[in-house]
């Protein structure tokens, strides 16, 4: 029978706390300070541990300094108003969650819902790490380079507590998918995992998605609607592009991290939620936090435990093992056998992939489709990776004895010309920076002029690519 200790100066709080747990078939022990609580721990080590923060004799963080790393008991911190910031430095140090008081009995009970569960979800993560090393799959996300390593190990690690995580990466590098793997390896994963772009709802209509609305708040208010704080109860609420989000919003979204309560539009009611929180942006988030876009004390409470995604180009042979894995399900989906040839493998490996993993999967999509409706195993796959019109060829022939100032001169025109003379385009793939292709193509003198029509059209050639 699952055995937990809580740790308090409050006679009353270590009495409800008792009560309500016992209810639940657990049995309790309780402690007044850190001198009691150590004894209980050596009598018995707990399963889970109630502790407050402050206590007569110290902190109630010192007591993870009596704990074995390995042991798997679960840490939930009490905490005042006062000293919430305290509560999440608790979280960065392994507590599993915390409460703020007066407690609310119902949160204590929905974690104790959560924690008999803690032990399977500590061995799926340990088989998910044995499927890594054969496949190179980590539940939902997929590629074994280094630094995608890295990765696995910081989800391990935050997924089975209730930290708040920031993803930050480059658009397309797979933000959401992290989350939801966040989500399946969390104690919430029998719940509901809710995604919402923070910039493709419209301003006015931000808070009543959010927190949701009563019918005739206001004009076209037909219905009562809940929003996803409410819908996400339980579960786990994924914020992509926070940065996007009002700034007005998000004072009442720190509101909701801090209470746990929000009221829909239209109402003064206030209804408890208990959602975790992911959010994302493809923004450097301080830099955010400078210009206006992200208030300072939500980054704060957002940021608990950040998980940089890298970007495609920095993943190595991820890249033949995600388009592999891409064609893989596009072959099963149509029934057919189609297979990238060597030279075409070589290609991918050597592009940089601005678009990250969606470019990549966008573009065996295309290809897979372009191919044509061969069906045997000698079917391949064509490459056409220029976003803008395709050249006449995909390779530039170089005869031995040729100046590498004219091998410069012809790789440099190829490549502005595969691009249909996007200069960005073409600098991005180069390796360059726009500067140094602009006084190249001045060099070059007329050969460059036929390829490109002016810098302002440039930029129009790259907004319509990008929208196409």
């Amino acid at each position: 029978m699952p055995h937990v200790l809580i740790v308090d100066d409050d006679p009353g709080t270590r009495e409800a706390l008792a009560t309500i747990i016992a209810e639940d078939g657990l049995t309790t022990v309780t402690a007044g300070d850190l001198r009691e609580a150590r004894i209980q721990l050596v009598r018995q080590t707990p399963d889970v541990i109630f502790t407050d923060l402050k206590l007569p004799d110290g902190s109630g963080v010192e007591l993870f300094e009596d704990l074995d790393p390995q042991s798997g008991v679960e840490v939930i911190v009490i905490t005042g108003h006062a000293t919430v910031e305290s509560a999440v430095n608790a979280l960065k140090m392994g507590a599993t969650d915390y409460l703020v008081k007066p407690i609310n009995m119902q949160r204590v009970k929905a974690i104790l819902s959560r924690l008999p569960r803690a032990g399977d979800l500590k061995a799926e993560i340990g088989n998910l790490r044995g499927e890594l090393r054969r496949m190179g799959r980590f539940g939902l996300m997929l590629g074994n380079s280094p630094a995608m390593q890295e990765v696995y190990d910081q989800i391990s690690r935050v997924a089975p507590t209730a930290a708040s995580v920031m993803l930050v990466g480059e658009s397309g590098t797979g933000k959401e998918v992290a989350a939801q793997t966040v989500h399946q390896l969390s104690l919430r994963r029998k719940h509901a995992f809710l995604a919402v772009n923070c910039g493709a709802i419209s301003p006015n209509l931000i808070e009543s998605e959010m927190f949701g609305h009563e019918r005739g708040s206001f004009t076209g208010a037909d219905r009562q609607h809940k929003g996803y704080f409410e819908r996400a109860n339980g579960g786990t609420l994924f914020l992509d592009e926070i940065t996007e989000m009002p700034v007005e919003l998000q004072v009442k979204l720190l509101r909701v991290l801090e209470t746990g309560m929000f009221m829909r539009v239209g109402t003064t009611r206030e209804i408890e939620t208990d959602v975790r929180l992911i959010a994302a942006t493809n923004r450097d988030p301080e830099q955010a936090v400078l210009e206006g876009k992200l208030r300072l004390d939500l980054y704060h409470r957002l940021n608990v435990f950040p998980i940089g995604l890298p970007p495609l180009r920095e993943r190595g042979k991820d890249v033949d093992l995600l388009a592999q894995a891409f064609l893989d399900e596009l072959n099963e989906r149509h029934s057919t056998k189609k297979h990238f040839p060597q030279a075409v493998k070589d290609m991918l490996m050597s592009y940089p992939w601005p678009g990250n993993v969606r470019e990549l999967k966008n573009y065996v999509q295309r290809a897979h489709i372009m191919s044509g409706a061969e069906s045997d195993s000698t079917a391949t796959v064509p490459l056409q990776i220029s976003l803008s019109k395709p050249a006449a060829g995909t390779a530039v022939t170089i005869p031995f004895g040729t100046s590498l100032a004219e091998a410069d001169r012809q790789l440099i025109l190829a490549t502005l010309e595969q691009c249909g003379g996007v200069k960005t385009r073409a600098a991005e793939i180069l390796g360059i920076s726009l500067k140094t292709l602009y006084n190249r193509l001045v060099e070059y003198g007329n050969d460059a002029s036929r390829l490109a029509e002016g810098e302002a059209d440039d930029e129009s050639r790259a907004l319509g690519d990008a929208n196409a």
